[in-house]
């Protein structure tokens, strides 16, 4: 399966992924609150190798990461400034996709059994989290790559 992805607002860059996501990540912290200018971040995860840029070839800027001490490479236009997808220092197999880039960004499952919810110390009120997710005060994961244990709330979650 190819699922071909709109990669940028000005269609210089297009990329496509080959396969389902690994798992999919919402994140609140304060790096993906910046980066997307809003309340977080939904990104779904791949096998690096499931990737291809088809079209064009985008910028790059290096980011260290407060929690991880690791770089986050983030990958966008350099015309139209649209972020695509993110590559990591820390799991160099891995890259996320900005999930918004996607032509039809709700393609891929975004389940309890798929997903978690992270950082939710850092959450902007008004942040609503389904029931039944894994969700994180911070990471998921020791910097050592050890797992966290999860919360798992039975309700909707509301941070207020």
């Amino acid at each position: 399966m190819a699922y071909q992805a709109d990669g940028c607002l000005c269609g210089a860059l297009r990329f496509s992924v080959s396969a389902q996501p690994l798992w999919v990540t919402a994140c609140f912290c304060r790096f993906c609150q910046r980066t997307t200018g809003t309340q977080g971040i939904v990104e779904p995860i791949f096998d690096i190798e499931t990737f291809a840029m088809n079209q064009g070839e985008p910028a790059r800027y290096d980011h260290v990461s407060e929690g991880s001490g690791k770089e986050i490479h983030v990958h966008f236009c350099k015309t139209c400034a649209t972020k695509t997808h993110l590559t990591f220092e820390r799991w160099p197999d891995r890259l996320g996709v900005y999930a918004g880039a996607f032509d039809d960004p709700g393609w891929f499952d975004f389940t309890p059994e798929n997903s978690k919810f992270i950082f939710l110390d850092c959450a902007t009120r008004g942040t609503l989290v389904p029931a039944g997710f894994k969700t994180y005060a911070e990471h998921a994961a020791k910097a050592d790559g050890t797992p966290l244990e999860p919360q798992v709330f039975d309700h909707v979650l509301h941070v207020r």
